[in-house]
């Protein structure tokens, strides 16, 4: 079922030139390298479908993502077979996965049909104002252009091909150019299938939609810095991140780029939390740490607890439980060798004291467990970077002044979590102004992974957890990322959209 190609405004096309995967397990596939000259013929293409699907009906629209569900579920098996064989991801994390994208598709297809997220506003002309009349005022949320969307290696279809950021672009009334992960170019090329599928089903423009398979990162340059991109949806590391941000920014015409770029999402154990259910958290902290082998996004790096025998049996339940966990394969090698070099650097800084060790073989990944006082945390910024796998550190705090203190030494997080009883109030109290400074989701005796697609879902966050602090990559807000606002003054119905008339 696979060609190997990119598919570039209906056609599927591909040079000579070609990459091979690199699967957990199963057969290995040769994919085209895409080329500048791919990379301008799928742009233009969506910038003349633009002119079509930037004024398309919200009703055409939400038909469309409505279509794209349809022809991702009708592939469910083709795409968990290669899903799980390129990536190493259980069977059921790859169904729950295509669930998650297939679910988020209809949500923005509701969401679009109901018409808030244009915020539409109206000032009524008030021609006998004096000193001077007011004009007849017309706002509304439009369409930017075409977006460039970057594929995640540890999400190959929530975050990928068809996933938030192209379901956001698409709802929103955008093109979309999507360069794919060369983690599972495969799933890729099988969403690919469906979405053009879609495409001709509902009648769209055929440059609405391209996919350019690469593993060299002359392609992402490429696409960012086309005259024609008007934004990019990026979720990855921070050093990559970083330098499409940088190309984005340097452009004749800069251009936003909404970025998310990991986190290290600390926990803090208020003392009566930690007195009551201490043994519990530290049970499902090890299960939240290592789950998906520890590569979530959200996946809780640090516990910050302060000093005592509670701490202690924290520590040694969280050390017990990790011990139970086997190893877990990676998604790719590249990310396997980061994360032992990961954990090399940090079992090497000063104060760091080992709790669980364990042999990473090739792309398999045992957990870490660490320990540092909360001196040594603050006093050493790498220890706050992250290590994308199943390592967890556990930082003790002196007293509650310190757990603040470690609260404000903090950069920006996706989420940060608060585990406490009734009788902490009043130091959580003292956390939550901090921690609404630090991250965009914060949470309450819970865990962070598993982020919920909803309308009041914030997945972002400032610097480096995400490039733009205003927006999310999760729920329907996302929409807005890709929107505009107009302003129509003393405009006559005939010539204003059809959503202000």
């Amino acid at each position: 079922m696979l060609t190997g190609q990119h598919l570039i405004a209906g056609e599927w096309s591909g040079g000579s030139d070609t990459f091979a995967s690199s699967p957990a397990h199963g057969d290995t596939h040769h994919f085209a390298i895409g080329t500048a000259a791919d990379v301008d013929k799928a742009v233009k293409a969506a910038e003349d479908a633009f002119w079509s699907y930037g004024y398309s009906s919200r009703r055409e629209r939400a038909a469309f993502l409505e279509a794209i569900a349809d022809e991702i579920e009708a592939r469910g098996e083709e795409i968990t077979a290669i899903g799980t064989s390129e990536t190493g991801l259980p069977e059921a994390r790859l169904q729950g996965e295509r669930g998650r994208t297939t679910g988020q598709l209809r949500l923005f297809a509701s969401h679009i049909l109901k018409g808030d997220y244009l915020d539409r506003r109206h000032d009524e002309a008030l021609p006998e104002r004096a000193p001077l009349p007011r004009p007849d005022l017309r706002m509304i949320e439009r369409p930017i252009g075409p977006v460039a969307v970057f594929g995640a290696s540890n999400f190959p279809l929530a975050f990928s091909t068809a996933g938030g950021d192209t379901a956001s672009a698409l709802a929103a009334g955008c093109p979309v150019v999507v360069k794919g992960h060369p983690a599972h170019p495969g799933t890729g090329e099988i969403v690919a299938q469906a979405i053009a599928a879609a495409i001709r089903k509902t009648g769209m423009h055929p440059g609405v939609f391209s996919l350019i398979q690469s593993n060299g990162i002359e392609v992402g340059q490429a696409l960012v810095q086309h005259p024609l991109i008007k934004a990019v949806g990026f979720t990855g590391s921070l050093g990559a991140g970083r330098a499409l941000f940088d190309l984005c920014a340097a452009r004749d015409e800069p251009i936003p780029f909404f970025g998310e770029l990991g986190s290290v999402n600390p926990m803090f154990l208020l003392p009566e939390a930690m007195k009551a259910r201490g043994i519990e958290i530290a049970k499902g902290w090890a299960g939240s740490l290592t789950m998906g082998a520890g590569q979530f996004c959200t996946n809780p790096g640090i516990a910050v607890v302060q000093e005592g025998a509670d701490a202690d049996s924290f520590a040694e339940q969280a050390t017990a439980s990790l011990k139970e966990v086997n190893a877990q394969t990676m998604l790719t090698d590249g990310i396997a060798s980061s994360y032992r070099k990961g954990v090399e650097r940090v079992s090497g800084e000063t104060g760091v004291r080992e709790l669980l060790t364990s042999t990473c073989d090739l792309r398999n990944a045992s957990p870490y467990l660490y320990q540092v006082s909360g001196d040594d945390w603050t006093a050493n910024h790498v220890l706050a970077e992250e290590v994308f796998g199943p390592m967890g550190i556990i930082v003790t705090a002196r007293d509650a002044a310190q757990v603040e203190a470690i609260a404000r030494s903090l950069e920006g997080q996706l989420t940060c979590t608060i585990h406490m009883d009734e009788a902490d109030t009043e130091a959580a109290k003292k956390l939550v102004p901090v921690l609404e400074r630090k991250a965009a989701r914060i949470l309450v005796n819970g865990f962070p992974t598993g982020v919920e697609v909803a309308d009041a879902m914030v997945h972002g966050g400032p610097y480096p957890a995400s490039t733009n602090f205003g927006h999310t990559s999760v729920g329907t807000l996302a929409i807005r990322r890709f929107l505009r606002p107009v302003c129509y003054q003393n405009m006559p119905d005939a010539l204003l959209p059809e959503d202000l008339r």
